[in-house]
């Protein structure tokens, strides 16, 4: 394991090392941090700390190690905060790991993901070099926006050393309506109402079974209306708020609901394309939990991955493996884009340091 304190000594780990490079932030993650044969651990955990921020700009910049929980407690002095909803900053997920993984939480329905909130990285090539792309301000460089590329890169395209974002004004308050049917189709029914609603949802989400959670965030003044208007659309409901409220979040956020026995999948998917996921997922079992107003999954499987890799590739949906053993993260038919990945690899990655795409 190599455990670099500054840019400088990641680039020399990444020109002397001949094995190939793993970078690894808070090791949350554990089916993307996790090496395999032949690799070295890039931990970057020590490369750490923010660097600059400015709350009147609703900006930061910090190194890429820096755990997700202090920058969340950092922006909430501010009344602030990253509105994609990270995920695993209870585990000790850093700013890198969460850029490298593309993982969103509940947020992102309403706020959009993680790279619409990047604005700029540097990282090391695997020539060894520290480039930057983007900046440190709203407005910066035009041309190719690689630091975009770097969201779901996996590590596999450059070693991210420092990161800057832009934030968002947190709400004052949030309160959740949740709606429990009696079948699968009534909720997704019910979610494809919501999504075409004109009312300002935060977040919206479908857990098994068939229970309908609708976020909302705002003025407390006006909060209790809007969810009192949320229950006459939806014909009832329960309405949580307060420190209840926030744990539900939390626990949806940090995935606590899933067993320690089980991997974890991303896969993207519309709601049209759940009913038929379900039927052959209920045959081997697990947890589901349906995102982003349904277009995305997150589905805990408990047997083999090659089982699950069988399903995808038969409904011809993609996955990316977050948590469970090592070996390859991505599952099911290849993602959108992964060709042109390939060729920005060759430019960033010449002498594959760093594990294939």
């Amino acid at each position: 394991m190599i455990r670099p304190t500054s840019p400088e000594e990641v680039q020399e780990a990444v020109r002397q090392t001949s094995a190939l490079l793993r970078p690894r932030g808070g090791g949350s993650k554990s089916a993307l941090s996790t090496p395999t044969a032949g690799e070295t651990t890039l931990d970057l955990s020590t490369l750490s700390g923010v660097l600059e921020y400015r709350p009147e700009e609703f900006t930061f910049t910090a190194r890429a190690g820096t755990p997700l929980a202090e920058v969340k407690a950092m922006l909430a002095e501010n009344g602030q905060w990253l509105p994609f909803d990270p995920p695993f900053g209870g585990r000790g997920a850093t700013l890198g790991g969460a850029l490298a993984a593309g993982l969103s939480g509940p947020g992102r329905y309403r706020f959009g993901g993680a790279r619409d909130f990047v604005l700029g990285v540097q990282w090391v090539s695997g020539a060894g070099k520290l480039l930057r792309g983007g900046g440190r301000v709203v407005k910066n460089a035009s041309g190719f926006d690689f630091p975009k590329m770097m969201v779901g890169s996996l590590g596999r395209l450059g070693v991210m050393t420092e990161v800057t974002f832009k934030v968002f004004p947190l709400a004052e308050q949030f309160g959740t309506m949740e709606l429990e049917y009696d079948s699968l189709n009534k909720a997704l029914a019910a979610m494809t109402e919501l999504s075409r609603s004109p009312l300002d949802i935060s977040a919206l989400e479908l857990q098994l079974s068939a229970t309908l959670r609708v976020r909302l965030g705002g003025q407390s003044p006006a909060l209790a209306g809007r969810l009192r208007r949320l229950g006459e659309l939806l014909g009832g409901g329960e309405v949580i708020t307060g420190e209840r409220e926030a744990a539900l979040w939390q626990q949806l956020r940090e995935f606590s609901w899933l067993p320690a026995s089980h991997s974890l999948l991303k896969v993207p998917l519309t709601p049209a394309r759940i009913p038929a996921l379900e039927a052959r997922l209920a045959q081997g079992g697990g947890q589901r939990r349906y995102s982003v107003g349904g277009n995305l999954a997150w589905v805990g499987w408990p047997g083999e991955v090659a089982e699950i890799d069988a399903i995808l590739r038969a409904l011809e949906l993609s996955g990316l493996r977050v948590l469970g053993p090592p070996g390859s993260p991505w599952l099911g038919v290849p993602p959108t884009g992964a060709a042109f990945a390939r060729r920005v690899k060759r430019t960033r990655d010449p002498q594959g340091k760093f594990p294939q795409l």
